[in-house]
């Protein structure tokens, strides 16, 4: 594998940092990945989020393969997908944070089987596992749409290089 350097020419790729400073150069949604269980909200912060089909309506994230939140997702009946809006940067940090505070002060609504979604989302969906498929130190999570709610004219949170941004109109 090789990489561009400043004067423009690929070198090899040196280790995971670099590998993110890389990828940090491409701007992706947040997303929060909630549901209940046992009467418990269980969730995470995903920064990988990405529509993928229509027809069937599919969309996915990666979670880490260390995640000790997955194996408790994983078995939920629905998960609670919100597309975290500009506002909800504090929200976003809480939720990638120490598991056992991710829900302090957080009011969730209450989704199908027990989906859980994040209030003034730009847009939220209640989702089933359709797939989950190998990626090196990440699984990729294929999540089937079942019932969705968008307002396209919020203004959503954005990460990029490392940090959240807004998108401005030009």
């Amino acid at each position: 594998m090789t990489a561009v350097d400043a004067g423009g020419q690929l070198r090899p790729v040196g280790d995971g940092s670099e590998l993110k400073r890389a990828y940090s150069c491409f701007p992706t949604g947040v997303v929060a990945v909630c549901c209940e269980i046992d009467g418990q909200p269980v969730g995470l912060a995903a920064s990988s989020f990405a529509t993928v089909s229509l027809d069937p309506p599919l969309v996915s994230f990666c979670v880490d393969n260390g995640s000790t939140t997955w194996p408790r997702l994983r078995g939920a009946p629905a998960l609670g997908v919100s597309v975290f809006a500009s506002g909800q940067a504090a929200h976003c940090r809480q939720l990638a944070g120490p598991a056992e505070r991710r829900f302090e002060g957080l009011s969730m609504q209450s989704g199908p089987e027990g989906a859980l979604l994040l209030p003034g989302a730009t847009a939220a969906m209640a989702c089933t596992i359709a797939d989950e498929i190998a990626a090196g130190d990440h699984t990729l999570i294929m999540l089937r749409i079942l019932h969705l709610h968008s307002d396209p004219s919020m203004e959503p949170l954005v990460f990029h290089a490392s940090t959240f941004r807004a998108l401005e109109n030009r």
